[in-house]
């Protein structure tokens, strides 16, 4: 029997010693996990950066190192007024605090000429500096401007001969056509170190964006219309590329290996293009338009001449009028008139 006697007071001291011994595990195994958690993440940034790939500001392409030189100046550039704000804001609170009764106090105090010197002055001349900038390398860096240079050091020569490359980005792969070869390729490029590129790019139905990092900035690919891009690989490697825009299911894995080559690596690499019995004709492309996922790189021995400007102009099927025609066609009919 539990009530009155020394068995009440006995047992509320078990259970109080019970309460109390359960309260310090709890404790001590908060505390066990706030210390591992507070590790955890102090590590956690360090871990998230272990993983960064920093391709953007350390490129392999000449065009792509002065985008990326592009970035890191204007962000300096910016910071020369972001930095000293900040610090300016943390100064004046703690200057300016309830509890220091040293600052001076002047409520009527409303204009000072220097400041207000400083506070339009600086950013002006930070625009004034961004605004050259811009305007200059919009003009060097212009997708569609042929390239003069192979790198800082080095023009391009005379003689040097453009590879060109006909870019088609399909659901979900992408297609390359190399026209002076006679040899097509899906979700595989490559390219001779120190040669320039010309890049002519479209898509079959939706729009996307082509983009390989270590060689320059992405270019979007639409349907019926041709973008450009002028670029050169300076280093030999595999790169990744991708779709920078999204453009249905199988986005995620619409990617693409490039291959920087020597010269006689990139001619093997054609060679063994062409020993391909794959070929990329007409019915072919129609076949591989249709949307499909995670396709294989693949390899065709030929190539349909005129292809690329039959998918540009929406005509690659048979008996279809191809859209330069069509327009051509409406340009010269007069008003009132019909086609014949």
């Amino acid at each position: 029997m539990w009530q009155g006697g020394t068995k009440r007071p006995i047992a509320n001291a078990l259970y109080n010693l019970y309460i109390s011994m359960l309260c310090y595990i709890r404790l001590d195994f908060s505390s066990m996990v706030s210390q591992k958690l507070r590790r955890g993440l102090l590590l956690l940034p360090a871990l998230l950066l272990a993983g960064c790939n920093t391709v953007v500001l350390n490129p392999s392409g000449d065009i792509a190192s002065q985008q990326g030189r592009l970035i890191v100046i204007s962000t300096i550039l910016m910071l020369l007024i972001i930095v000293p704000v900040i610090v300016l804001v943390v100064l004046f609170a703690w200057r300016y605090r309830k509890s220091n009764t040293s600052a001076p106090y002047e409520p009527d105090w409303d204009h000072s000429t220097k400041l207000e010197l400083i506070i339009w002055g600086a950013p002006l001349l930070i625009i004034i500096a961004l605004g050259l900038l811009t305007w200059i390398t919009t003009h060097t860096l212009d997708p569609y401007r042929p390239l003069s240079r192979i790198d800082a050091q080095r023009a391009i020569a005379p003689q040097t001969k453009t590879l060109k490359v006909e870019v088609v980005a399909l659901d979900w792969k992408w297609l390359f056509i190399y026209p002076e070869q006679g040899i097509a390729t899906v979700n595989e490029l490559a390219a001779p170190v120190d040669v320039p590129i010309e890049f002519k790019i479209t898509a079959s139905n939706v729009m996307n964006s082509f983009f390989i990092p270590a060689l320059a900035g992405q270019i979007y690919a639409m349907p019926s219309m041709e973008t450009k891009l002028h670029a050169v690989i300076n280093k030999a490697g595999e790169y990744e590329g991708f779709s920078a825009n999204y453009s249905g299911a199988g986005f995620s894995h619409m990617r693409f290996k490039f291959h920087g080559l020597d010269q006689q690596g990139f001619d093997d690499w054609v060679k063994k293009a062409k020993a391909e019995s794959a070929t990329m004709k007409r019915a072919d492309y129609l076949q591989l338009e249709k949307p499909s996922e995670r396709e294989p790189a693949r390899l065709f021995g030929s190539v349909d001449a005129g292809l690329f400007h039959d998918i540009v102009n929406r005509c690659v099927a048979p008996n279809t009028v191809c859209l330069n025609k069509q327009m051509s066609m409406d340009l010269n009919v007069k008003p009132g008139q019909k086609h014949e």
